[in-house]
């Protein structure tokens, strides 16, 4: 569990962070999201241990981060900044074993976690390649891999898919799904598709102070309209708007529009259920489920609404 109380940051006289207090529970994926200034890149380095906060508290697994004993709580936490920490002149392996025993991993399993690590990472290929060698995708997962190093209870990482091509994005979210088995991570993006297709839970700051917290369909929700998820659907067509007349009718959906495509349905509804019970409601209804996604633009429209002044 990671735990923050009344989190407050000054710089001089202009409040940067206020009051910010924010529980994330073990395994979890959390999405933290503000437009530029709004005071996240400051509450991100506070929770890595790199800034002091002026006032307030934080809890790594019930230690205090600013307590006796903060050394050994800051590297319970992992930190991708924005500009990965990287020594281009080491090899992807030599890096790795070096950042292990900086965070005083103990040096006899350093080669044995860094092997798994490389793995967890997809790098195993380009261990012994010099980082400046590495392309800007695999750059990125050099960064994932030191921020894992020392298995770390919270992994934060800060725009993570920053520069990525469509091909690496698709990897990155797997990547980064596969930590939340060892690991609690927050999340810090603008791309607002990957916050979406990523993450448990989303937090919204605003100058400096957290003005939502929840799922997507919880966000949507409490500003009063369902939230629109995308689906594609197998079966006939017969079949699939029975089961989808039937969803509307069980109150499931308000509303849906539908068409066929590569061979299959996308349909578009608006929630009034949890999305879990929407995907029952229509596997039992004998059709096949592809996927089942928020829109994108339904997350846009939260993030603008929950960021206007």
């Amino acid at each position: 569990m990671i735990r923050t109380e009344s989190l407050t940051k000054f710089y001089g006289t202009r409040c940067a962070v206020r009051d910010l207090s924010v529980s994330i529970a073990d395994h979890e994926i959390v999405g933290f999201l503000g437009l530029n200034g709004a005071g996240k890149t400051t509450a991100l380095r506070m929770l890595a241990g790199l800034l002091a906060p002026s006032s307030g508290k934080i809890e790594v697994e019930g230690r205090d981060l600013g307590g006796e004993h903060a050394e050994d709580v800051r590297w319970r936490i992992g930190f991708l900044p924005d500009r990965p920490p990287l020594y281009d002149d080491m090899t992807v392996r030599g890096y790795l074993a070096f950042a292990a025993q900086l965070r005083g991993f103990d040096e006899a399993k350093v080669p044995r976690r860094v092997d798994e690590v490389l793995e967890l990472t997809s790098l195993g290929q380009y261990a012994d390649e010099v980082i400046s060698h590495l392309s800007h995708g695999y750059r990125q997962r050099a960064g994932i891999a030191q921020a894992v190093i020392h298995d770390p209870a919270l992994v934060i990482l800060d725009e993570p898919t920053s520069g990525l091509d469509p091909v690496q994005i698709l990897e990155m979210r797997k990547l980064i799904r596969d930590l939340k088995a060892q690991h609690t991570v927050l999340l810090s993006s603008h791309n607002l598709p990957e916050i979406s297709q990523t993450c448990d839970r989303l937090l919204v700051i605003r100058d400096g102070q957290l003005v939502a917290t929840g799922s997507e369909a919880d966000l949507s929700h409490k500003l009063g309209s369902g939230a629109k998820v995308e689906l594609e659907l197998v079966g006939g067509g017969e079949a699939v708007e029975a089961a989808l007349a039937k969803a509307k009718a069980a109150n499931l959906i308000s509303a849906y529009g539908k068409e066929q495509k590569d061979g299959a349905w996308q349909v578009q509804a608006t929630l009034q259920t949890g999305p879990e019970v929407l995907a029952k409601a229509c596997i039992e209804g004998g059709l096949g489920l592809r996927r089942l996604q928020p829109l994108a633009t339904e997350l846009e429209s939260l993030f603008l609404e929950l960021t206007k002044a």
